[in-house]
């Protein structure tokens, strides 16, 4: 399994059964050295960038996910968001949409 942390749309129940067909098993977690904007997408949706400074941080939920499950999130996130690995503050390797700067 891998993890993926989530900071917007997908920690949304709904969103989850609709895209992964379940709930999603999944904690709170902290992304550091991270900045969020709100509504900067559509004027709807949250993006996160790298910041590198250790008092910005970004609150979510870090999630039990497939291949698979990444998979369906890469098509849901569209490129507008890339997704890398990061290191949350509990220590965990995750996955998670960043804003894309192509």
């Amino acid at each position: 399994m891998d993890h993926l942390f989530c900071y917007g749309t997908l920690q949304d129940i709904d969103v989850q059964h609709y895209l992964f067909g379940r709930t999603l098993v999944g904690q709170q977690d902290e992304l550091q050295g991270f900045k969020c904007l709100k509504n900067a997408i559509y004027n709807r949706y949250h993006i996160v960038y790298r910041t590198n400074f250790e008092e910005d941080n970004v609150k979510g939920t870090v999630f039990e996910v497939s291949v698979a499950d990444l998979k369906k999130a890469d098509v849901y996130e569209t490129t507008a968001y890339t997704r890398i690995k990061v290191v949350l503050k509990s220590k965990k390797t995750a996955w998670v949409y960043v804003k894309n700067s192509k």
